[in-house]
């Protein structure tokens, strides 16, 4: 039998081991990560994701390791934050998921110690299967930090994907995406993100990947919105494919997506991490079916999450995980029947 015409993936995050956030060491990252890996692969997903345990951050849960883990080893930076300065972020518009930001930018960005490449090579001798590494955007990290050097937040993201793109372009990866969770509650900011992303973008090795979503804290998305406002960004992105929050979405808000360019492969949420309910196969199938009814067959070249695992319980996203491949495997008539 020939592989599938529709790969599965999952989007990054997973939940952290209880065991080694008790007793946490290199060994146990590594032996961690394995175990991620390993869930991903034992379950069938083609391409997949180290789990970004190592960017754990318990200090702040609304955003993971998502932002903390890529701003603060950066050159120009400082994580001393003022009473003044935490009274003038808290009155920034759309940060009320967060209550101090994560580092204030008070010289030119550099690297620093930051080394993506490394966090990846680690992972990739993990895995047996392709891989795809994690990036936060651009647009996402100058939105939550607090600018004391450039002169505006457009210039700002320009010098964060500088950043970026020096790094990704050390990094072996089968894919590299790129997170963005800002833009779709912003997407009138969508012309200066997508400058300053491309420049990442265009700095990829192997496939290049954008992820969007809405948020999700505590199962509630944190951003309002909606996907046709974004498809002029979607189009102008330099990638192979885009990774799509779905599955928490209207489903007529598919139709949207008939405007993608055709080079740009289509990747669909089926399975909503807002809810704890792990989904049936024929659940998913049926998601697939209806997505490409709306939006043209051959156009989805990848099924996954709307977002990181991280929130949910691990058995929760481990059958999750199964649920996901056992109904790509459903809708290509891989597979017969499912197992109650």
């Amino acid at each position: 039998m020939t592989g599938p015409a529709i790969k599965t993936t999952t989007v990054g995050s997973y939940p952290i081991p209880s065991w080694l956030v008790a007793a946490p060491s290199e060994q146990a990252l590594s032996d961690a990560t394995r175990v991620v890996i390993a869930t991903q692969e034992h379950s069938g997903i083609d391409l997949v994701c180290d789990g970004e345990l190592y960017r754990f951050d318990i200090n702040h849960p609304e955003t993971n390791g998502m932002i903390e883990y890529f701003v603060k080893p950066m050159r120009g930076v400082r994580t001393e934050i003022g009473f003044d300065e935490l009274m003038e972020y808290r009155a920034q518009p759309g940060m009320r998921f967060r209550t101090r930001p994560p580092a204030v930018v008070d010289g030119a960005l550099g690297s620093g110690t930051l080394n993506l490449a490394d966090a990846c090579a680690r992972a990739k001798a993990l895995a047996s299967r392709p891989l795809k590494f994690t990036v936060t955007g651009p647009h996402m990290l100058a939105k939550t930090v607090l600018n004391k050097h450039y002169k505006d937040t457009p210039s700002l993201c320009m010098a964060i994907a500088d950043v970026l793109a020096q790094q990704v372009s050390h990094i072996e990866a089968d894919v590299v995406q790129l997170d963005e969770a800002n833009l779709p509650g912003h997407p009138e900011e969508w012309e200066w993100a997508a400058a300053a992303i491309n420049r990442v973008l265009d700095a990829v090795k192997g496939k290049a990947a954008v992820h969007l979503c809405f948020g999700n804290y505590g199962g509630q998305s944190v951003q309002k919105g909606s996907w046709s406002k974004l498809i002029a960004y979607l189009n102008s992105l330099h990638v192979d494919h885009i990774v799509m929050e779905n599955a928490h979405r209207p489903l007529g808000e598919l139709a949207v997506f008939r405007d993608l360019r055709p080079e740009i492969g289509m990747g669909l949420g089926v399975i909503d991490v807002k809810r704890t309910e792990i989904e049936r196969a024929d659940e998913v199938a049926r998601s697939i079916e209806q997505a490409e009814q709306a939006i043209g067959a051959g156009r989805i070249r990848y099924v996954h999450p709307d977002c990181g695992f991280w929130m949910l319980s691990r058995t929760i996203a481990d059958g999750k995980i199964r649920a996901l491949v056992q109904g790509r495997d459903l809708f290509e008539g891989r597979l017969k029947t499912v197992a109650a």
